[in-house]
């Protein structure tokens, strides 16, 4: 499966939550289901996957976290707040360029309507 099937299935099931949820449940709540309705539908997501920083050829573990990593192709940065901001996809953005991985999802939960709350990072696709 590729980076944009992934990202398919991944929307689709963030338009079946926040139908299901609506907006303004915290963003650790978001992400356990969203993490079950995924692996319900075949993929396999990590949780708060650590991100290292590798610098001039060491490997420094005080890196970040990503919510979550689909198929280990794609990261979903999820949010649930009022209003997403650039810094947001900056952060995503580093997650991307750190871990080498090409595409990158930012979902907003606390958006009234979910399709002004997905963004989609790349890195290189």
């Amino acid at each position: 499966m590729s980076e944009n099937e992934i990202a398919r299935v991944v929307v689709d099931a963030a338009f079946q939550i926040h139908k299901e949820t609506g907006p303004g449940l915290l963003e650790r709540v978001y992400e356990i289901v969203l993490m079950d309705e995924l692996v319900r539908r075949g993929l396999f997501v990590q949780r708060q996957v650590a991100v290292p920083i590798c610098y001039k050829g060491r490997v420094l573990d005080e890196g970040f976290r990503a919510d979550l990593v689909i198929n280990d192709l794609v990261i979903v940065e999820l949010k649930s707040i009022e209003l997403i901001k650039d810094v947001h996809k900056k952060q995503l953005l580093t997650y991307l360029k750190l871990s080498r991985k090409k595409l990158g999802l930012l979902i907003n939960f606390g958006e009234s309507l979910i399709k002004h709350g997905i963004t989609r990072v790349v890195n290189g696709l």
